[in-house]
């Protein structure tokens, strides 16, 4: 995997936060910065697909919802 070098700003409590659980769990900021930016990422990209497949799904299964409703 190729890496980037990245520039944001960051409130200064929660940069101090980063540090110490990156201390505290021996790893370096940079790897956990990448892995906070994975989540997010497949966060946000999962979210729309469960929506789609709920949406397909009660479409699909309109009838049973009306029957289920009487």
């Amino acid at each position: 995997m190729q890496n980037i070098k990245i520039s944001s700003k960051v409130d200064k409590e929660v940069w101090g936060e980063l540090k110490l659980i990156a201390s505290e769990s021996h790893q370096n900021v940079s790897g956990l910065l990448t892995e906070a930016i994975r989540e997010y990422v497949q966060r946000k990209r999962v979210r729309p697909d469960v929506l789609k497949h709920i949406d397909d799904s009660m479409n699909e299964n309109e009838e049973l919802g009306r029957l289920l409703a009487k």
